[in-house]
């Protein structure tokens, strides 16, 4: 179900998810260009894109795709893999699932120390579902996600036959069909690591 579904049958919710959105993939972009930036990388800061702009990192596409179907993407992250190495690729990849991560968890620990009420939970609760699945969906290990990236840094020639799939045509449809018949083991992984994030942080 889109976003746009809320917008009328709940507009409150349409914002806070759209926010949370726009801001949690955007952070997941700016780490992976600050991380190239500061391996020495030139390229992402060419581009423009070691910034916290929302406007640098979106995408028309995956935020139209946001909006009428419930899933979408940012616009990858230019980089340069001969400035960065084998180790520096792996670590860029990672930074963006990470960062989603972290933000979880400092999301977790705000719903276990501040006052609550129900707009303040339902805002946290959002943020942290967010990017729980933003940390999750990118580190599967299928071309066009962040997870081949890492793959293909620890096995170099796996990483080759990943880069080859991605570069056919038509591999981002046969991607989204793959997800989506996986759909049920995802969401299960999904609620998982919410649930260990709260864990870790004592909520209840």
């Amino acid at each position: 179900m889109g976003l746009l579904n809320l917008l009328t049958t709940n507009p409150t919710a349409f914002v806070i998810i759209a926010v949370a959105l726009v801001l949690s993939l955007t952070v997941h972009e700016f780490a992976h260009a600050y991380v190239a930036d500061r391996l020495g990388d030139p390229t992402p800061r060419r581009f423009g894109r070691v910034t916290l702009n929302p406007g640098k990192h979106l995408d028309p596409l995956g935020t139209l795709l946001l909006l009428v179907a419930g899933f979408g993407f940012a616009k990858p992250v230019p980089i340069n893999p001969a400035n960065l190495g084998r180790w520096g690729v792996l670590w860029v990849s990672a930074a963006g699932p990470i960062s989603n991560l972290l933000i979880a968890v400092v999301t977790a620990i705000l719903l276990r120390v501040l006052p609550q009420n129900d707009l303040t939970f339902q805002v946290l609760l959002t943020v942290l579902g967010i990017n729980v699945v933003l940390a999750v969906f990118n580190l599967i290990p299928i071309p066009l996600l962040d997870g081949s990236r890492i793959l293909g840094a620890l096995v170099p020639s796996l990483g080759r036959s990943l880069a080859q799939f991605e570069a056919m045509p038509f591999s981002f449809l046969l991607v989204m069909g793959f997800i989506f018949l996986a759909r049920e083991p995802i969401s299960g992984i999904i609620n998982t690591v919410q649930r260990w994030v709260l864990g870790v942080v004592g909520y209840a």
